[in-house]
Protein backbone atom coordinates (compact mmCIF):
# COMPACT_ATOMS: atom_id res chain seq x y z
CA UNK A 1 0.00 0.00 0.00
CA UNK A 2 1.36 3.99 -0.89
CA UNK A 3 1.44 5.40 2.35
CA UNK A 4 2.92 8.63 1.40
CA UNK A 5 -0.30 9.76 -0.52
CA UNK A 6 -2.50 10.08 2.69
CA UNK A 7 0.45 10.43 5.39
CA UNK A 8 -0.75 14.30 5.80
CA UNK A 9 -4.25 13.66 6.40
CA UNK A 10 -3.44 10.47 8.42
CA UNK A 11 -1.10 12.14 10.71
CA UNK A 12 -3.42 14.71 11.68
CA UNK A 13 -5.91 12.04 12.35
CA UNK A 14 -3.44 9.74 14.34
CA UNK A 15 -2.57 10.80 17.99
CA UNK A 16 1.07 12.24 18.29
CA UNK A 17 2.87 11.67 21.27
CA UNK A 18 3.79 14.64 22.39
CA UNK A 19 0.21 14.44 24.34
CA UNK A 20 1.98 11.52 26.51
CA UNK A 21 2.93 12.99 29.82
CA UNK A 22 4.36 9.82 31.53
CA UNK A 23 8.30 8.47 30.83
CA UNK A 24 10.54 6.18 32.32
CA UNK A 25 13.51 8.04 32.51
CA UNK A 26 17.09 6.98 34.34
CA UNK A 27 19.70 9.46 35.57
CA UNK A 28 20.60 11.39 32.61
CA UNK A 29 24.37 11.11 33.77
CA UNK A 30 23.50 7.27 33.37
CA UNK A 31 22.04 7.42 29.99
CA UNK A 32 23.31 8.31 26.36
CA UNK A 33 22.29 11.98 25.47
CA UNK A 34 21.16 12.26 22.00
CA UNK A 35 22.21 15.38 20.55
CA UNK A 36 19.76 15.89 17.35
CA UNK A 37 21.73 16.53 13.70
CA UNK A 38 21.57 20.03 12.75
CA UNK A 39 20.97 18.97 9.16
CA UNK A 40 19.05 16.19 7.56
CA UNK A 41 15.68 15.52 5.17
CA UNK A 42 12.76 17.04 6.84
CA UNK A 43 10.31 14.29 7.83
CA UNK A 44 10.13 12.35 10.92
CA UNK A 45 7.78 10.21 13.02
CA UNK A 46 4.09 10.12 12.01
CA UNK A 47 1.35 8.20 13.42
CA UNK A 48 1.50 6.07 16.67
CA UNK A 49 -0.69 6.50 19.95
CA UNK A 50 -2.80 4.48 21.72
CA UNK A 51 -4.88 2.57 18.77
CA UNK A 52 -6.51 -0.35 18.38
CA UNK A 53 -9.60 -2.32 17.28
CA UNK A 54 -12.86 -4.20 18.57
CA UNK A 55 -10.31 -7.06 19.37
CA UNK A 56 -7.19 -5.37 20.25
CA UNK A 57 -6.08 -2.32 22.30
CA UNK A 58 -2.63 -1.44 21.88
CA UNK A 59 0.14 1.93 21.96
CA UNK A 60 2.03 1.33 18.19
CA UNK A 61 5.01 3.58 17.80
CA UNK A 62 8.24 3.50 15.59
CA UNK A 63 11.40 3.72 17.39
CA UNK A 64 12.68 7.24 15.56
CA UNK A 65 12.92 10.63 16.37
CA UNK A 66 10.45 13.40 15.34
CA UNK A 67 13.13 14.30 12.66
CA UNK A 68 14.83 12.23 10.15
CA UNK A 69 17.53 10.09 11.82
CA UNK A 70 20.98 9.55 10.89
CA UNK A 71 22.69 5.39 10.69
CA UNK A 72 26.49 5.12 9.23
CA UNK A 73 25.30 1.52 8.34
CA UNK A 74 24.35 0.68 4.78
CA UNK A 75 22.01 -2.37 6.54
CA UNK A 76 20.47 -1.09 9.68
CA UNK A 77 18.08 -2.75 11.63
CA UNK A 78 14.67 -0.78 12.26
CA UNK A 79 12.78 -1.01 15.68
CA UNK A 80 9.11 -0.38 16.69
CA UNK A 81 7.07 -0.96 19.67
CA UNK A 82 4.07 -2.69 20.27
CA UNK A 83 2.31 -2.98 24.03
CA UNK A 84 -0.18 -5.52 23.76
CA UNK A 85 0.38 -9.38 21.45
CA UNK A 86 -1.89 -9.14 18.39
CA UNK A 87 -2.50 -11.76 16.11
CA UNK A 88 -3.43 -9.00 13.23
CA UNK A 89 -1.63 -8.84 9.87
CA UNK A 90 1.52 -6.14 10.79
CA UNK A 91 3.33 -5.16 7.58
CA UNK A 92 6.29 -2.98 7.15
CA UNK A 93 7.47 -1.01 4.57
CA UNK A 94 10.28 0.97 3.23
CA UNK A 95 10.22 3.97 0.34
CA UNK A 96 12.96 4.79 -1.81
CA UNK A 97 14.36 8.37 -1.71
CA UNK A 98 11.19 10.05 -4.16
CA UNK A 99 8.54 8.55 -1.88
CA UNK A 100 7.23 6.98 -5.08
CA UNK A 101 8.20 2.72 -4.89
CA UNK A 102 8.62 0.41 -2.20
CA UNK A 103 12.45 -0.70 -1.82
CA UNK A 104 10.90 -3.33 1.17
CA UNK A 105 7.07 -4.57 1.49
CA UNK A 106 6.82 -7.11 4.00
CA UNK A 107 4.29 -8.90 5.92
CA UNK A 108 5.73 -10.03 9.49
CA UNK A 109 5.36 -12.82 11.46
CA UNK A 110 1.57 -13.93 12.23
CA UNK A 111 1.48 -13.50 15.58
CA UNK A 112 3.53 -10.50 16.87
CA UNK A 113 4.21 -10.68 20.96
CA UNK A 114 4.62 -7.16 22.94
CA UNK A 115 7.31 -5.59 23.36
CA UNK A 116 10.34 -4.00 21.16
CA UNK A 117 10.16 -5.50 17.73
CA UNK A 118 13.23 -5.36 15.17
CA UNK A 119 13.66 -5.83 11.61
CA UNK A 120 16.97 -6.58 10.00
CA UNK A 121 17.18 -5.16 6.68
CA UNK A 122 19.86 -7.45 6.28
CA UNK A 123 17.47 -10.31 6.19
CA UNK A 124 15.59 -8.67 3.36
CA UNK A 125 18.83 -8.02 1.23
CA UNK A 126 17.38 -3.87 1.32
CA UNK A 127 20.66 -1.69 1.70
CA UNK A 128 20.43 2.37 2.02
CA UNK A 129 22.33 4.83 -0.16
CA UNK A 130 24.96 7.36 1.26
CA UNK A 131 22.75 10.54 1.31
CA UNK A 132 19.31 9.44 0.88
CA UNK A 133 16.44 9.85 2.99
CA UNK A 134 14.01 6.98 3.57
CA UNK A 135 10.51 6.74 5.19
CA UNK A 136 9.19 3.73 6.64
CA UNK A 137 5.87 2.65 7.89
CA UNK A 138 5.08 -0.07 10.33
CA UNK A 139 1.21 -0.94 9.67
CA UNK A 140 -1.30 -2.83 11.65
CA UNK A 141 -4.01 -4.50 9.50
CA UNK A 142 -7.49 -4.92 11.04
CA UNK A 143 -9.27 -5.18 7.41
CA UNK A 144 -7.67 -6.06 4.44
CA UNK A 145 -9.94 -5.05 2.52
CA UNK A 146 -10.48 -1.64 3.77
CA UNK A 147 -6.77 -0.15 4.13
CA UNK A 148 -8.11 2.77 5.37
CA UNK A 149 -8.49 1.69 8.55
CA UNK A 150 -4.68 0.11 8.90
CA UNK A 151 -3.61 1.34 12.01
CA UNK A 152 0.13 3.53 11.07
CA UNK A 153 3.38 4.52 12.67
CA UNK A 154 6.34 5.94 10.46
CA UNK A 155 9.33 7.20 10.54
CA UNK A 156 12.52 8.07 8.20
CA UNK A 157 16.07 7.50 8.47
CA UNK A 158 19.09 8.85 6.31
CA UNK A 159 22.65 7.03 5.64
CA UNK A 160 25.63 9.40 6.22
CA UNK A 161 29.22 8.72 5.99
CA UNK A 162 31.12 8.31 9.27
CA UNK A 163 33.14 11.35 10.16
CA UNK A 164 36.66 10.73 10.52
CA UNK A 165 36.35 11.65 14.42
CA UNK A 166 33.35 9.30 15.04
CA UNK A 167 35.71 6.41 14.07
CA UNK A 168 38.38 7.28 15.67
CA UNK A 169 36.31 7.57 18.97
CA UNK A 170 34.71 4.38 18.42
CA UNK A 171 38.00 2.25 17.51
CA UNK A 172 38.84 3.38 21.28
CA UNK A 173 35.73 2.96 23.19
CA UNK A 174 34.12 -0.39 24.65
CA UNK A 175 30.84 -2.06 23.72
CA UNK A 176 29.18 -1.30 26.09
CA UNK A 177 29.80 2.60 25.89
CA UNK A 178 29.14 2.25 21.99
CA UNK A 179 25.34 3.87 22.64
CA UNK A 180 26.76 7.01 24.72
CA UNK A 181 29.16 7.57 21.34
CA UNK A 182 26.65 7.32 18.59
CA UNK A 183 23.81 9.54 20.57
CA UNK A 184 26.43 12.70 21.00
CA UNK A 185 27.28 12.37 17.61
CA UNK A 186 24.07 12.71 16.79
CA UNK A 187 23.39 9.02 14.80
CA UNK A 188 20.07 7.78 16.47
CA UNK A 189 19.93 4.27 14.73
CA UNK A 190 23.50 3.47 15.71
CA UNK A 191 22.89 4.03 18.90
CA UNK A 192 19.41 2.73 19.23
CA UNK A 193 21.13 -0.31 17.58
CA UNK A 194 24.03 -0.92 20.09
CA UNK A 195 22.26 -0.08 23.30
CA UNK A 196 19.52 -2.86 22.17
CA UNK A 197 22.54 -4.75 20.67
CA UNK A 198 23.43 -4.87 24.62
CA UNK A 199 19.92 -5.47 26.08
CA UNK A 200 19.19 -8.38 23.43
CA UNK A 201 23.05 -10.40 25.19
CA UNK A 202 22.07 -9.06 29.14
CA UNK A 203 18.41 -9.16 28.80
CA UNK A 204 17.83 -9.08 32.78
CA UNK A 205 19.70 -5.87 32.97
CA UNK A 206 17.28 -3.48 34.35
CA UNK A 207 20.19 -0.43 33.79
CA UNK A 208 20.65 -0.82 30.17
CA UNK A 209 16.76 -1.04 29.87
CA UNK A 210 16.43 2.35 32.04
CA UNK A 211 19.62 3.64 29.46
CA UNK A 212 17.29 2.94 26.81
CA UNK A 213 13.76 4.16 27.45
CA UNK A 214 15.79 7.61 28.91
CA UNK A 215 16.71 7.97 25.29
CA UNK A 216 13.04 7.50 23.96
CA UNK A 217 11.89 9.75 26.25
CA UNK A 218 14.62 12.42 24.47
CA UNK A 219 12.48 12.25 21.42
CA UNK A 220 9.00 12.36 23.31
CA UNK A 221 8.84 8.46 22.73
CA UNK A 222 6.55 6.78 25.63
CA UNK A 223 7.66 4.51 28.40
CA UNK A 224 8.47 0.95 26.73
CA UNK A 225 7.96 -2.12 28.58
CA UNK A 226 9.20 -5.73 28.42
Amino acid sequence: MDYTKSIVGFSVAMFIFAGLSSFFVADAADAPVYKPPTRGAPGGRVGGGTRGTQRDVFVLSVLAPDHSGFTTSEQPSLYWYISAPTSLPVELTVMDPQGVQPILETRLSSAVNAGVQRVRLADYNVRLSPGAAYRWFVAVVPDADRRSKDILAGGAIERVETPEELKAKLAQTAKKEAPFVYAEAGIWYDALGAISDLIEAAPQDQELQKQRAAMLAQVGLPTITE
